[in-house]
């Protein structure tokens, strides 16, 4: 630096030095901010969330919790016929794909749509009247069953065996738990139940017993997925966030579990990028205001993307541009003397 401060004061060129090196000092700092300043992206600001309709949780006992469930038969199913105080009527079958069992005596009965105790009514009546028997006394059992499963579908996936009842927890456990973009609201599909059963398991472990429903043999338990967001930019932990069911998400919520903001970020440039029918908007948000209490703490939606861009000065100062600028300060001052 002495041998360019003597080279400076010897040249006959000092005010032409100083205007140079001062017209560099403003290009680069002018560069820095307009390489900051450019905007990605163009839109109105955000709007109140408007919650995802899950559908509004059976509270019908009836249906939640049926005194005496009954079993359906259906294709595929073996089943064994016996009649009380006859050893001889014992006839194994299955039912057809037609949905019908061919038995001794009466031929072909037709049992679609029919439960396990509505086709024991039905074959003991046509038993008695083709006059085999007075008054027979017939039960089914069901010894294989392609339905004996329950099914869950959905963000988990699994076939579980049921031969009888199994309770809710006790399934979503068989079947891995709930994965963490899982919507704690499930739709339970029911054969023989007009509409899905909708249950809302919450976020409370002393609500359990009252979503603990019982399952039968042929149930689907479907279960969606929750809204995330995205975290892009100058975050510590950048990723994907799940929405609690139920619970907002805010801006501020969302950057703590992303680690918080890095140095390097853009704060009063932070962007809040949003699909709304199909059309991408945005708002551009200053992030270190909301920390402060001085802007409102927006509440994010499903699929938002926060994204904070990286100031190119923060960026130079942290990668080690830091000196550059003071050797071109330096530099100015020097010429400034001569």
């Amino acid at each position: 630096m002495n041998l360019l401060a003597t080279l400076l004061k010897g040249s006959k060129s000092m005010p032409r030095l100083r205007m140079l090196t001062c017209s560099l000092l403003a290009a680069l700092l002018l560069s820095f901010a307009t390489a900051s300043a450019n905007a990605q992206f163009s839109g109105p600001g955000v709007k109140s969330p408007v919650p995802a309709d899950t559908g509004t949780p059976t509270t019908d006992a009836a249906l939640l919790h049926p005194a005496n469930r009954s079993i359906y038969l259906t294709p595929g199913d073996l089943v064994t016929v016996h009649i009380f105080g006859s050893l001889d009527y014992t006839p194994v079958v299955r039912v057809s794909l037609d949905e019908t069992i061919q038995l001794p005596l009466i031929g072909i009965v037709s049992v679609k749509g029919l439960t396990v105790q509505q086709a024991e009514t039905l074959i003991a009546t046509k038993l008695r009247t083709s006059g085999m028997y007075v008054d027979p006394q017939v039960s089914i059992q069901v010894t294989e069953s392609t339905n004996g499963v329950i099914t869950v579908a959905g963000e988990a996936h699994a076939v579980i065996p049921a031969s009888s009842e199994r309770r809710l927890l006790e399934v979503l456990s068989a079947a891995g738990g709930l994965p963490p973009n899982a919507s704690h609201t499930l739709t339970i599909d029911r054969p023989g139940v007009d509409k899905p059963l909708v249950v809302d398991l919450g976020n409370d472990p002393m609500h359990s017993r009252e979503v603990n429903i019982p399952l039968y043999p042929g149930d689907t338990v479907v279960i969606s997925r929750v809204g995330v967001v995205y975290m892009l930019g100058e975050f510590k932990t950048p990723g994907v966030i799940p929405i609690q069911q139920n619970s907002p998400l805010t801006l501020l919520q969302a950057t703590s579990v992303a680690g918080g903001t890095l140095y390097a970020g853009k704060f009063q440039d932070l962007r809040i990028i949003r699909t709304v029918d199909s059309k991408r908007t945005f708002v551009q948000v200053d992030v270190r205001r909301v920390m402060l209490g001085k802007d409102p703490d927006p509440i994010l939606q499903a699929d938002d993307i926060v994204y904070l861009p990286t100031s190119a000065l923060k960026s130079a100062v942290v990668s080690g541009g830091l000196n550059l600028l003071i050797s071109v300060a330096n530099l100015a001052v020097i010429s400034a003397r001569y």
